[in-house]
């Protein structure tokens, strides 16, 4: 008998409750981590002694208005973002043109902005005490907004134009590396038969990549739906700023919980419609790297055309909004202010994003591996519950974890009370553990999707060859598993940091008030209408976000030169 056929035949099913790994136990503690708030939010949602009477003026008077301009964003945001996202991707992978090789990875730039930073300074670029309308004036000698017109970014064409410059990335990113991976055997069989530029675009590459613009759709739609300080801002009533000011300005708790609800609903139409969407096809990797398809040299001005087409999503989603940031800096000679009130708050950023980066990567490798080794049915599906919540806003995420949290603190402070006479307070949500149990659940999948992809490389039948040499669980985690996901682990935990440096809602809900980060210094000053003061700030959160986006850019799959 092979060595493969013996180690199977003594997978016997684990003694009646134990599993079969002990790091199965980090599946069940991710699950709960994703279930707990989700449930305490349904339970509060339900059973509040005024849920009630709250919901009858929700529905009549808040939801109705805040679903349509919810779903105007999100059909705006994702129209757009598929449009700039395939349209580029498709230039870059089937045409040469000037620029090509730097654009390719230029056009991921935008990722590291996160919404807020951006729709802040469009405001103060195109309001009326900015740079643009002060140049018209003393240009025409026009004196008010009687005397001509002006774009606003303030309603929901111009929040729709801005997060989609940001978040379009996402659909770059996903669909360029599948339009790379098309056979050029395919698009020469279809010029063959007559098909030209246009009908190869729609009839063969973005069929083929329907897949991956529906996993980059999804995540641009789920980040929009996650904005709070862009869609406060520029004055879009949203489900997110709902629960914000439901929870906050009106002191209901319950009815947040109630809009918070429904937003759930909206994340699962999103994911189910992503399913739909993907049909039966998969991302897939041929066994034989098959041929690429050669780039067709253009000619001017289709060669102009493609430059400008994508240097344009470049230029008003990254460059003009880092030209304003460092103008700003330099102009009113904020590093000379750079003191140690923004020291802390960069230390406090640093200090929360770091932990959570630990911990997500140490949980994700935990639950990754125990799904590759364990023999329970039950690992896998609550592995992708635990996946799950990526999809849930931090609003959503930051109510539902307050209650259980508030009920963990209030029995800590009355054990040491009772048994110590100490006086403890609020010790998870005081000391800002609650804002990194908030990065961990919702980033947790980052972790996951990141060990999983270094894991694939390793075939199973190492691990049995190991196990047949006599090596244990431990030691095939440290010497085999390990040095081959360590890669991908290493680059999952730098997006986990960068992500919480950038985070908003959960970080401006849950944190306690004598802590400030870089966003929510960047959220204050842009509330008090002074957002150059914070401009410094925002650069900083900018520069985390700089290189994270660039690895991912000139990571690809497509990397033909």
């Amino acid at each position: 008998m092979s060595a493969a056929g013996a180690i199977d035949t003594s997978r016997r099913p684990p003694l009646a409750g134990r599993p079969s790994t002990r790091l199965a136990f980090a599946v069940l503690g991710g699950g709960a981590l994703v279930l707990l708030p989700l449930a305490a939010l349904v339970a509060t949602a339900l059973s509040a002694p005024e849920a009630a009477s709250i919901w009858p003026h929700l529905a009549a008077h808040v939801l109705p208005s805040a679903l349509a301009q919810t779903a105007l964003l999100l059909a705006g945001v994702g129209l757009l973002s598929a449009v700039i996202g395939v349209g580029t991707a498709w230039l870059v992978t089937q045409y040469d043109f000037p620029g090509r090789p730097s654009l390719e990875w230029l056009l991921a730039l935008p990722l590291a902005l996160p919404t807020y930073i951006t729709a802040y300074i469009y405001v103060e670029l195109l309001g009326f005490t900015g740079p643009l309308q002060a140049a018209l004036r003393a240009l025409t000698g026009w004196r008010s907004l009687r005397d001509y017109w002006f774009p606003d970014p303030r309603n929901i064409a111009g929040a729709v134009v801005i997060m989609a410059l940001v978040l379009y990335p996402y659909v770059y990113l996903s669909t360029r590396a599948l339009f790379g991976l098309q056979s050029a055997s395919i698009a020469e069989a279809a010029r063959t038969l007559g098909a030209g530029p246009r009908r190869l675009f729609w009839r063969i590459g973005l069929p083929l990549a329907r897949p991956a613009l529906a996993a980059g759709l999804v995540l641009v739609l789920l980040e929009t739906l996650n904005d709070i300080g862009a869609t406060e801002y520029l004055g879009v009533q949203s489900l997110t700023l709902s629960i914000y000011t439901t929870w906050l300005n009106r002191g209901s708790l319950a009815g947040a919980a109630q809009i918070a609800c429904v937003m759930l609903l909206v994340v699962f139409a999103l994911i189910v419609a992503e399913k739909r969407l993907r049909g039966q096809r998969r991302f897939a990797l041929p066994t034989r790297q098959a041929r690429p398809v050669a780039r067709r040299r253009l000619r001017a001005p289709a060669a102009a055309l493609a430059s400008l087409a994508c240097a344009l999503p470049v230029l008003l989603g990254a460059a003009i909004p880092l030209a304003y940031l460092c103008t700003e800096i330099l102009r009113r000679n904020l590093l000379a202010q750079f003191d140690l009130a923004l020291l802390r708050q960069l230390g406090h950023a640093v200090l929360l994003s770091g932990t959570a980066a630990l911990v997500v990567t140490a949980l994700g490798f935990a639950i990754a591996a125990a799904v590759r080794r364990g023999r329970e049915r039950w690992l896998a599906p609550l592995a992708r519950i635990a996946a799950l919540g990526y999809a849930v806003p931090g609003t959503v995420l930051a109510l539902g974890l307050l209650i259980p949290l508030a009920a963990i603190d209030n029995a800590l402070a009355d054990a040491a009370r009772h048994w110590f006479g100490l006086g403890t307070g609020l010790l998870l949500i005081g000391s800002g553990t609650a804002v990194v149990i908030a990065y961990v659940v919702r980033f947790l999948t980052i972790g996951i999707s990141g060990v999983e992809s270094g894991l694939s490389r390793v075939s199973p039948r190492i691990d049995d060859a190991a196990r047949a040499l006599g090596a244990r669980g431990p030691e095939i985690l440290r010497r085999l598993h390990w040095p081959l996901a360590r890669g991908a682990t290493a680059a999952a935990a730098l997006l986990v940091f960068v992500d919480g440096l950038k985070e908003l809602p959960a970080t401006l809900l849950l944190r306690p008030l004598n802590l400030e980060t870089l966003a929510t210094t960047v959220y204050g000053h842009a509330s008090r209408g002074a957002f150059e003061e914070g401009a410094l700030a925002a650069l900083l959160i900018i520069l985390a976000g700089l290189y994270p986006a660039m690895i991912l850019a000139r990571t690809g799959p497509d990397r033909r030169g």
